[in-house]
């Protein structure tokens, strides 16, 4: 079965406070795990869900930069520590603090990613919420979504290059 993507309805889907979502995707970000937690909050089933692109969650307000430096950092063999914005099936969407790792065969080659996300506290929302709309307005000024992606992530190099600070330190400083 096909999952169409949602309209937001601007509701928010309940993930607990102390609830974890994890999920598990191959290099390609197909999703060979997930746990009860997201199976719930995006309003999926289990063959739903496994080998959909993880994609499948992404919300429409969510800067794609955002996703390029995680991708970038991930099959470079780090660690990504990030705020990303979900959307459920059902149009309700759902903030996480998410923590993004490779998993590596005995080789040292990347077999998959590996995902904890929580839900982040109010005011981190708040600021995060505040660059990401900005992000998306650069993406959005452009014409070509390629284009607007890259514009969107200079964007965010000049934001973390004033600061001083990785994104990962960003992301703990909220």
């Amino acid at each position: 079965m096909s999952v169409t993507r949602p309209t937001p309805t601007g509701r928010e889907s309940p993930l607990g406070e102390d609830e974890i979502i994890v999920t598990k995707t191959d290099p390609r970000g197909r999703i060979t795990y997930a746990n009860e937690v997201f199976l719930r909050v995006s309003v999926l089933t289990w063959k739903d869900a496994i080998g959909a692109p993880h994609s499948l969650v992404r919300h429409p307000a969510m800067p794609r930069c955002v996703f390029e430096l995680m991708w970038k950092t991930i099959q470079s063999g780090g660690e990504f520590f990030g705020y990303v914005l979900n959307l459920a099936t059902n149009g309700d969407h759902y903030w996480v603090f998410a923590h993004v790792t490779p998993s590596f065969g005995p080789d040292g080659a990347v077999l998959g990613f590996h995902s904890n996300r929580r839900k982040p506290e109010p005011k981190q929302v708040a600021s995060v919420s505040a660059l990401y709309r900005d992000l998306l307005a650069v993406e959005q000024r452009e014409e070509d979504r390629k284009r607007g992606q890259q514009m969107g992530a200079a964007a965010l190099a000049a934001m973390l290059a004033e600061k001083e600070m990785s994104y990962d330190r960003f992301a703990f400083a909220l």
